[in-house]
């Protein structure tokens, strides 16, 4: 093994450059990459979830501060326009790069010159020096990013959003490893980004630990919630809408439907539940709200057949991914939300329902002991064992005005502005540091040619 080139803990963050760097200088035009999945597809299937509601979200917030943005992304449909304006000052641009439709994210590699030869297409019709940052989400777009911050001379952020390594610790059953590809991708990614920015402590200190990053250039910069959105409301008139029972126990899932995400779990929680109170088969509703994706799209079916098996189908309804106003009425219908997660980078979705005033019931692993407030926001359970779940729901039923008042607060301590705010720092930063590195080379440079104009010796022409 190599000697450890940083220090194994990263170092608390503060905006602005590093040390003994130039002050901060403003972006005026960011090129985001969002290779695999675009802002535009609706979250909670195929590949779209947290982080295109992240690019969403603080892509409106940057413009809203001046900043221009570019996405780009993977066309996956000949219908879809080149360009989008997806907010004033966001422009999503969709990049053709091989077929169409029939790809997955292990596919995308192949893919990646065609992807990287566009975006760099789409700069050189501008002057020179049209985006000031590179900010790519996903190993991917890590790999484009890396190739564009060379060529442009702008700094790269990055954000890994899920890490390879710490996935294939975690395995759910039937899961497949990630492959040596992309582990070996993301240390690439880790190498050469100027910022990487991290969801939580705990992703900044896997970073370090497992990938070897910089720690003065990891950032904790934890995601938001649209809190004007997704807020408190009458429960009986979210349930009228949504069409369930005023009295009833109503149990949430939101997400992609795959065995990292554990919807399995949450159904054999409430088996479990009803075999010790059988009579709350009559008020119980478990309400799961997402799409086959991943892993899960080779058993579509999988879910509703463990349903049948266990015995819960009357109590148990599947709905298709929701729009962010109608979400908000399924979180508000809900006395719990379930996160069972084999791992997640932060937990958008606990996030989103504590901020509707919603406990939940979470795994306690990676982000989601950030997003949950244990004993406050809801309940943190350290195993997989569907009693414990059952203990924990029922936990949370018993004092639930009380959990959903620390649930609402705690949420407000999250908000995409001040994302927003912490990223516009450090892309500020990463600016003014190679600002500052460009200088000191111009220098170093004069000074060498200084040098050696001093010891240079005259000719002497001599006449013959």
């Amino acid at each position: 093994m190599p000697a450890r080139r940083h220090p194994r803990q990263p170092t608390p963050w503060r905006a602005g450059p590093l040390p003994g760097t130039a002050g901060p200088v403003l972006p005026r035009r960011v090129a985001t990459l969002s290779v695999h999945t675009s802002p535009l597809e609706q979250p909670g299937a195929g590949d779209a979830g947290g982080m295109n509601v992240y690019v969403v979200e603080v892509s409106r917030r940057l413009a809203e501060r001046g900043i221009a943005v570019d996405v780009f992304t993977r066309a996956t449909s000949s219908e879809q326009p080149p360009v989008v304006e997806m907010a004033p000052g966001v422009t999503v641009r969709h990049v053709s790069a091989g077929p169409f439709e029939g790809l997955g994210k292990a596919d995308l590699p192949a893919q990646m010159c065609a992807f990287t030869a566009a975006v760099l297409r789409e700069e050189a019709q501008h002057d020179p020096g049209h985006f000031d940052v590179v900010h790519s989400h996903y190993w991917l777009s890590g790999q484009v990013g890396w190739l564009a911050r060379d060529r442009w001379g702008v700094p790269l952020v990055h954000s890994a959003h899920t890490l390879a390594k710490v996935k294939n610790a975690a395995l759910a059953e039937g899961d497949e490893p990630e492959p040596r590809a992309r582990v070996i991708g993301e240390e690439q990614v880790v190498a050469e980004a100027d910022r990487l920015v991290a969801n939580t402590a705990e992703e900044a200190r896997q970073l370090v630990d497992f990938y070897d990053a910089d720690p003065r250039r990891t950032l904790v910069i934890p995601p938001g919630v649209d809190l004007q959105r997704f807020a408190p409301g009458d429960q009986r008139q979210a349930r009228e809408r949504i069409g369930i029972p005023a009295d009833a126990v109503a149990l949430l899932f939101v997400g992609r439907i795959q065995p990292l995400k554990a919807p399995d779990l949450l159904l054999q929680t409430a088996a479990r539940m009803l075999a010790v109170d059988p009579a709350l088969r009559s008020r119980l509703q478990v309400l799961v709200v997402g799409a086959p994706s991943g892993s899960g799209l080779a058993e579509p079916q999988r879910l509703q057949e463990l349903a049948v098996a266990l015995g819960i189908t009357d109590v148990v309804r599947f709905l298709p991914p929701q729009r962010a106003e109608r979400l908000t009425d399924h979180y508000r219908a809900a006395d719990v939300a379930v996160v069972p997660s084999h791992n997640e980078s932060f937990g958008l979705v606990a996030l989103e329902a504590q901020a509707c005033g919603t406990p939940v019931v979470a795994a306690a692993v990676g982000g989601l002991c950030t997003a949950v407030d244990d004993g406050v926001s809801g309940l943190l359970v350290g195993s997989r064992d569907p009693e414990d779940y059952a203990a924990a729901v029922r936990g949370v039923l018993a004092r639930r005005e009380l959990l959903a008042v620390g649930a609402r607060r705690h949420a407000a301590a999250f908000s995409w502005d001040r994302t927003t705010d912490s990223l516009v720092d450090a892309y500020a930063a990463a600016m003014s540091e190679m600002r500052a590195a460009a200088e000191t080379g111009r220098a170093a440079r004069q000074v060498a040619r200084g040098a050696g104009e001093r010891f240079r010796t005259p000719m002497r022409v001599r006449a013959r």
